[in-house]
């Protein structure tokens, strides 16, 4: 049992993708003693050593040492709650309990349950000075999940001070519903101007609004800021805000690729700066979703300046109710122009059937649509 288990998580290490660790997970789990007696039947052997057990474990925090991905690290620890071993687990709790996590000499298998038990354990700002000189020192660190943790803007100001540190390694780093405001976005700009080298940041489920967006535009226009992936989903009154950034290989400027800003109660003015910023760099944008926002009249006139640039390559433009978008969409392709900016639209000898009309009908009513004649 146990080689065969050695096995199963060499294989499982080997996997590009981790299309195995389920798998490991499973049959780690279906190796207890205790989950083998529900299987009384089915098994014509059962493993009732406990040594075994020790054995893979062993070996399991063995595997930490070599240099695993974030992914392969964390299933490992999976593997070990499903062999209900917590030691390293609770090592990292001991050392969080007693403030000494700035002193301690971690092993890479103590970094990695660092990464795994800070999410969703209660922690507020206190924790974010010590967290700070960690990060400050020549540490191997590379991920740190904080999520769903009542960090604040305090907390978050104490991380950017070791996040700017020469010595920071780390590249991914989640905030997600940390209790954040535009505030925090102000100290995060600075960490990506600072040359850090952060690749991924998560800021889902934080209260930034509109000012929190532009503090970060600065960052990111930055020619220092290495960031490939930042995301943000914010809940506003059941509303939502989603903007993800994806830096563009073939030069060192962060490109705007996908911006998704559905129901988040943009004004003119967040039109404005929204419009401004595409126009720093156009050719790169190629979806951008802006439903159920009102706009106004300038912030439809910005949209439609946009959609006559040039420069714009934009793929996919959502700013209109579902049926409302499926009629832009099928008439861009019929007329190989966007309805919104014409004035006149011929559909004469086209057989649309029932479905387009409603379609069109729901577009006539959008106040986006500016048709004077349709035929």
């Amino acid at each position: 049992m146990p080689d065969l288990l050695k096995t199963a998580v060499d294989k499982a290490l080997e996997s590009d993708n981790g299309h195995l660790d389920l798998f490991l997970r499973f049959l780690l789990g279906l190796s207890l003693q205790s989950n083998q007696r529900l299987l009384q039947g089915l098994l014509t052997q059962q493993n009732r050593n406990e040594q075994s057990k020790k054995e893979i474990v062993k070996y399991i925090k063995q595997q930490f040492e070599a240099n695993l991905s974030p992914e392969r690290s964390i299933n490992l620890f999976y593997c070990l709650n499903e062999l209900n071993d917590q030691t390293l687990v609770k090592d990292i709790q001991t050392h969080l309990s007693k403030g000494s996590l700035s002193s301690a000499d971690l092993s890479p298998a103590q970094w990695s349950a660092l990464v795994f038990v800070l999410n969703d354990c209660n922690l507020t700002d206190k924790s974010c000075p010590a967290l700070a000189t960690v990060l400050g020192s020549d540490t191997s660190l590379k991920e740190l999940n904080m999520n769903n943790n009542n960090l604040q803007d305090s907390g978050v100001i104490h991380l950017c001070t070791g996040l700017k540190s020469v010595n920071c390694k780390l590249e991914i780093l989640r905030l997600c519903d940390c209790g954040l405001t535009d505030e925090s976005c102000s100290a995060l700009a600075t960490v990506l101007r600072s040359n850090s080298s952060l690749k991924e940041l998560d800021l889902s489920n934080n209260n930034l609004l509109d000012s929190g967006v532009k503090k970060l535009q600065n960052g990111l226009e930055n020619t220092n800021c290495t960031l490939e992936n930042l995301s943000v989903f914010e809940v506003l009154h059941y509303k939502n805000l989603s903007l993800i950034l994806i830096l563009d290989n073939r030069s060192d400027h962060f490109k705007l690729l996908f911006s998704r800003l559905s129901n988040c109660g943009i004004s003119e003015e967040g039109y404005k700066a929204l419009a401004s910023a595409l126009r720093s760099n156009p050719s790169h944008l190629i979806e951008l979703d802006l439903t159920g926002n009102d706009p106004g009249q300038s912030g439809v006139k910005e949209l439609n300046d946009l959609l006559q640039d040039p420069n714009c390559q934009l793929k996919t433009l959502r700013f209109l109710s579902l049926a409302a978008d499926e009629a832009c969409q099928f008439l861009t392709g019929v007329m190989c122009k966007n309805p919104l900016l014409l004035r006149e639209l011929n559909l004469s000898e086209r057989e649309l059937g029932d479905t387009r009309v409603i379609q069109i009908a729901a577009l006539l009513q959008d106040k986006h649509c500016k048709l004077n004649t349709l035929m």
